[in-house]
């Protein structure tokens, strides 16, 4: 499945690297109110959504589709700033997809729900605008 054939845009590609932000597309919020919303992301080998963090980030950011059983861990690239404000919503329960900033390390990654496409994340710690890649992938 390629990018865009998804009806939800926020749920990410099966392929295991996003395209980099250009400076025009992560500026192509600006000017809009940014809502934030939980990473969810769709299992690279199956495509079910049905994918659940499986540790903790003191550990690893290691995921498991609950229906093909494949494990991968996402990390995110600094692609930008974000100078807006923005509400940051509640945390998501603790088995919910999640990722390390690439800035600063904190587990607080969320999507830019009005940005896309592409998909972009925003970390709620400390601002940096970035993008979500599939790493460690091991289908069952």
């Amino acid at each position: 499945m390629a990018y865009g054939e998804n009806s939800n845009p926020y749920i990410l590609p099966t392929t295991c690297h996003l395209p980099f932000l250009t400076h025009s597309a992560s500026l192509r919020h600006a000017g809009f109110k940014m809502t934030l919303a939980p990473i969810s992301v769709a299992c690279p080998q199956c495509g079910s959504a049905d994918v659940l963090y499986s540790c903790n980030p003191a550990c690893c950011y290691n995921h498991v589709c609950n229906h093909c059983y494949t494990t991968f861990e996402l990390e995110t690239t600094r692609v930008g700033e974000v100078t807006e404000n923005f509400e940051v919503p509640p945390n998501p329960d603790s088995s919910a997809p999640t990722a390390p900033c690439a800035r600063c390390h904190e587990p607080r990654v969320f999507a830019i729900m009005n940005a896309g496409p592409p998909p972009q994340f925003v970390c709620a710690a400390c601002k940096a605008l970035l993008t979500l890649e599939y790493t460690e992938v091991a289908p069952a």
